[in-house]
């Protein structure tokens, strides 16, 4: 149905639809409360290390609490994309229901 005259995808349509809009809300949803985390998290580094003495002192044989949260935060965003990328099968899921549901060949 929602197609232009050279027989591509109309996305302006498609982005139109009740379905595609619940998608996005549904998504802005669970990818909110990580980003808030993730730059909350990100953002205390710089200030803690910069203003306060408390990450100097040593954690593990030389190694003070900077290191062992700067290493978090790599251990911290590979956990964030493995969330969202088994997340993101369901929404692709719902895509795929969008366009079954719109697009007729």
């Amino acid at each position: 149905m929602p197609r232009t005259t050279d027989g591509k995808l109309d996305y302006e349509r498609i982005i139109e639809t009740p379905e595609f809009k619940h998608l996005i809300k549904k998504k802005n949803r669970f990818l909110t409360p990580y980003v808030i985390a993730f730059f909350a998290i990100y953002l205390m580094l710089p200030i803690l290390t910069g203003y306060t003495s408390i990450l100097e002192t040593r954690a593990v044989g030389w190694m003070t609490w900077t290191w062992l949260y700067a290493f978090g935060l790599f251990v911290m965003v590979w956990v964030f994309t493995q969330i969202y990328v088994k997340k993101a099968r369901d929404f692709d899921k719902d895509v795929d229901q969008i366009i079954k549901k719109h697009v007729r060949d």
